[in-house]
């Protein structure tokens, strides 16, 4: 007896893969008598008549089937729905144009079939990624705005970025970090910080339901500049900080980074200084003492002249 073996997302197999002697199989009568005698018969023809019933039926339920990628053509890619080929639209294949369909080769996905029909007793049918992945996105968004609340922690991807922010997918929904809420030191662009694919950590900031916009923060108040100088100095203090620039009343040093302090022309000799730029240099790091700190204005008085001994008259 002849007959034809397949499984059905798959075109080529072993047949003691797929049957062992013994086992109770249904089979399509392809021929009575091949030539030779044999009877030809094919569980494929079954398989494959059964996937057409279940594309018929998924697509009248408007249900989602799930199917592997074969083969990408011109227009878009194949894919093998429970026997049966189903072919889907490059627009209809991934969320986004320009994706790439050869990542999708070889993988297994779920679709649903937008179009079937019969055409010389053979299944065509058309199917759609893209409408599973806007469904899944459609009720990820319910999800989101069904419990949004401000200070909600995501874990999400940086999708893409704008001269002021960076847009963040937070599990379906986007949302923005602004700029000033990347960092808190000066950046003149978002991708000093995060880059596209990044997996970040964000926290809802506020949140608009009629116009579905998000706010997102990155940066975390533990990492803010004052409190880790506040966690580390007092008045008193001595640090170690560097030049920062010249102006001249004085000059600015940097105490941790995102925190400055002004050391007065006053405060940086035991005697006279004409210009800053005198006694010290831009990137010098010297030792200063911490004189004065107004927490309200976020401005630090710093003396480098509190530390120097002073000098004998007799001298």
């Amino acid at each position: 007896v002849g007959s034809e073996m397949c499984i059905r997302d798959s075109t080529t197999v072993v047949p003691s893969q797929v049957v062992q002697p013994g086992d109770e199989i249904e089979v399509f009568v392809v021929r009575v008598n091949d030539g030779d005698g044999n009877v030809l018969l094919s569980r494929k023809r079954i398989e494959e008549q059964k996937g057409m019933e279940d594309i018929e039926k998924a697509f009248n339920e408007k249900t989602v089937v799930t199917g592997t990628v074969t083969d990408v053509v011109k227009g878009g890619l194949i894919a093998v729905v429970n026997g049966v080929r189903v072919f889907v639209p490059a627009s209809l294949a991934t969320a986004s144009r320009g994706d790439s369909l050869d990542d999708l080769l070889k993988t297994k996905g779920d679709l649903k079939i937008i179009e079937d029909k019969s055409e010389r007793g053979r299944k065509k049918a058309i199917g759609s990624i893209k409408a599973v992945i806007r469904e899944a996105r459609k009720a990820a968004e319910d999800a989101f705005w069904a419990q949004a609340e401000e200070g909600q922690v995501y874990h999400g991807v940086v999708k893409s970025l704008t001269n002021y922010g960076a847009f963040v997918d937070i599990g379906g929904v986007d949302g923005m970090v602004h700029i000033s809420e990347l960092s808190w030191g000066h950046i003149r662009t978002p991708g000093e910080v995060v880059k596209p694919g990044d997996q970040i950590e964000v926290f809802v900031l506020k949140f608009d339901p009629e116009k579905k916009k998000i706010s997102l923060g990155y940066k975390r108040e533990e990492d803010n500049p004052w409190n880790v100088f506040k966690s580390k100095y007092d008045i008193g203090s001595v640090a170690e900080v560097k030049i920062l620039k010249f102006m001249p009343f004085g000059a600015f040093a940097e105490i941790v980074p995102g925190v400055d302090g002004l050391i007065h022309i006053s405060q940086i000799s035991d005697h006279r200084v004409e210009k800053a730029s005198d006694a010290l240099q831009e990137g010098q790091e010297v030792e200063a003492k911490i004189i004065d700190v107004d927490t309200d204005r976020k401005r630090i008085s710093l003396s480098i002249r509190a530390l120097l001994v002073p000098q004998n008259d007799e001298d």
